[in-house]
């Protein structure tokens, strides 16, 4: 069953009905997530397409990112109330990829301080952003309206930072750019849990976009040097086996770059290297039609680039 429900009203109207539910699943004795849907965002599943997941402490709840609409974000806070009578005090923001922030606002309603690293300055005061939120307030309305707006970090990280909030320690790495330009993921000793943003998906062709891939490579390298017992990615189920899950990310990033190396440098077409190249360990996957020729475009650009 789809997330919402049309009633047909008069003069052939409809009206959108709220059914959509999260479910957070606890993957730590205090950490929990809730997992998007592998699909395109729509007003549907009111762009929810990707994960978000929080710590429990004695002195609050820190999130880690906010999800792709107010909604979704109201949804999300509901469900914390469910488990903690804790309050959530702080979000950190892995990218300001637009699936990971419209939520924001509402966290900043309840006086949570956000984080985020220091480059996403950049994007949300770009015209990238601006036109991304005007398009989204129609593609995935009514969700993401009006009143939906890109809100700054409180605290803009630059470098590696601990923090501690109720005896917890959440280190915040700064590992881009990569996936995008601020990407962070922050780490929990504690817990042995890694939310590793979009740096690691599952399930799913990776979206790649403007990504430098290089860079998301050697930070998946840095993912493997904390050897966490569980990786919670950006996109996907949870992972209790994360060399295999970052290997999966990482073998594909090295395959976009091997079979478009050679058309790149040569500046030989870029159609005729996407034909040449063997796309069978992947096209059977969830969103490859929708992402895998573009991701491979980008990726020969980035390497003209270099």
């Amino acid at each position: 069953m789809g997330s919402l429900i049309f009633i047909a009203l008069a003069y052939g109207q409809t009206k959108p009905i709220n059914i959509l539910q999260l479910k957070p699943v606890k993957v730590a004795p205090n950490t929990y997530f809730v997992q998007g849907r592998a699909e395109m965002g729509s007003s549907e599943n009111q762009n929810f397409i990707s994960n978000a997941g929080f710590v429990v402490t004695s002195r609050g709840v820190v999130v880690v990112d906010a999800l792709g609409s107010p909604i979704l974000a109201q949804k999300l806070l509901a469900e914390i109330k469910k488990v903690t009578n804790q309050k959530v005090v702080a979000v950190i923001v892995t990218h300001y990829h637009a699936d990971h922030v419209y939520g924001l606002q509402e966290f900043k309603k309840v006086g949570a301080k956000i984080y985020a690293q220091g480059e996403g300055r950049n994007y949300i005061s770009s015209e990238t952003a601006k036109q991304r939120l005007i398009a989204s307030r129609i593609d995935f309305a009514p969700w993401v309206n009006a009143g939906t707006q890109l809100v700054a970090a409180d605290v803009w990280i630059d470098q590696k930072t601990k923090l501690n909030i109720g005896g917890v320690e959440f280190l915040i790495s700064r590992v881009g750019p990569a996936h995008a330009p601020e990407d962070l993921m922050v780490y929990v000793p504690s817990e042995k849990v890694l939310f590793a943003g979009d740096l690691v998906f599952r399930g799913r062709i990776p979206f790649v976009g403007n990504a430098d891939s290089k860079g998301w490579i050697s930070a998946l390298d840095e993912i493997e040097k904390l050897n966490p017992q569980i990786v919670i990615p950006g996109h996907g189920a949870y992972s209790t086996k994360p060399g295999e899950d970052i290997a999966f990310t990482r073998n594909y990033l090295k395959y976009l770059r091997e079979s478009m190396s050679k058309a790149a440098i040569d500046l030989d077409p870029f159609d005729e290297a996407y034909q040449q190249a063997d796309w069978s360990e992947y096209e059977g996957m969830p969103l490859f039609r929708a992402a895998n020729r573009m991701n491979a475009y980008n990726v020969y650009l980035s390497i003209q680039a270099e």
